[in-house]
C-alpha cells in the first residue's frame, strides 16, 4: 500500500547532532539518536536531522556565527517542507555565562522560537505540531573538565531549573512535552558532563520511538 511519509524535525544543538565528548568527535549513523529513531519508527516517516553544536534558542553568540535557532527556524521548516511534527530540544547553550541568561530567559527564548515555528504557517503539511524535549541538565562535574572555560559559571543549576519552565511554554503554546531526564538511565558521559553518553542516545531513541506515533 501506498503512502506518504510523514516529516520529522530533529533540531537541536550537539546533542541532536551527535556529539561524542570521548573523542571529540561525532556519533556513527548506529549510535546517535536521531538516526535510531529513523529505525525505530520505520519507513512511514522521515526524519530530517536538524542538529548544530553551540546553536542557542535565540541568543546571537559573539565567537560563532549563526548559532541562533530563532534566525534559522523559518528557512529549515521550508527547506523540509511539508512538515508533521518538529522536535525542539534546545537550552544547554543558553546558560553559557557570556548570555548573562536567567533560566526564565531561557525559557522566554524558546517560546519565541517555538512561536515563530508555529507562524511559519507554509511549512505545515496540516497544523502545526511540536514536540519541546528539555534537554538532561548539565552535571556539577562540568566544572572539572576543559569545557568549564567555554561554559563559565552557573550551568548546571540554570540548565537543572528549565524542564519546569519549558513545560509550562509547552502548555501555553499547545505543544507537546518530554522531560530527557525523566527517562531512566539518562545521564551525560563523563568527559564534560554535559553531552548525551551512547546509552543515553539509546534512551532517548527509545522513548521517542513509542511517543511519536501517539502524536504523528
Amino acid at each position: 500500500m501506498d503512502y506518504i511519509k510523514k516529516t520529522i524535525i530533529c533540531f537541536g544543538d550537539s546533542n541532536t547532532h551527535g556529539y561524542n565528548s570521548e573523542n571529540n568527535g561525532r556519533f556513527t549513523e548506529d549510535e546517535r539518536w536521531t538516526c535510531l529513531l529513523s529505525k525505530y519508527i520505520g519507513d512511514k516517516y522521515s526524519l530530517k536531522e536538524e542538529g548544530l553544536s553551540g546553536r542557542t534558542t535565540v541568543f546571537p553568540d559573539p565567537l560563532f556565527e549563526g548559532l541562533d535557532g530563532f534566525s534559522y527556524i523559518s528557512q529549515c521548516l521550508m527547506t523540509h517542507e511539508p512538515i508533521d511534527l518538529l522536535i525542539i530540544m534546545l537550552g544547554t547553550n543558553d546558560t553559557k555565562e557570556r548570555f548573562s541568561a536567567t533560566p526564565r530567559n531561557i525559557a522566554r527564548g524558546l517560546e519565541r522560537l517555538t512561536q515563530k515555528a508555529i507562524f511559519t504557517t507554509q511549512a505545515w503539511s496540516n497544523k502545526p505540531n511540536i514536540l519541546l524535549i528539555a534537554p538532561p541538565p548539565i552535571e556539577k562535574g562540568y566544572e572539572n573538565t576543559d569545557v568549564y572555560g567555554d561554559m563559565g559559571i552557573g550551568c548546571a543549576e540554570k540548565s537543572q531549573a528549565l524542564a519546569t519552565l519549558y513545560k509550562e511554554v509547552a502548555e501555553r503554546n499547545g505543544c507537546h512535552f518530554l522531560d530527557a531526564a525523566s527517562i531512566e538511565g539518562m545521564h551525560m558521559a563523563p568527559y564534560d558532563y554535559m553531552h548525551l553518553s551512547k546509552k543515553s542516545h539509546e534512551l532517548l531513541a527509545n522513548k521517542l520511538s513509542k511517543l511519536i506515533p501517539e502524536i504523528c
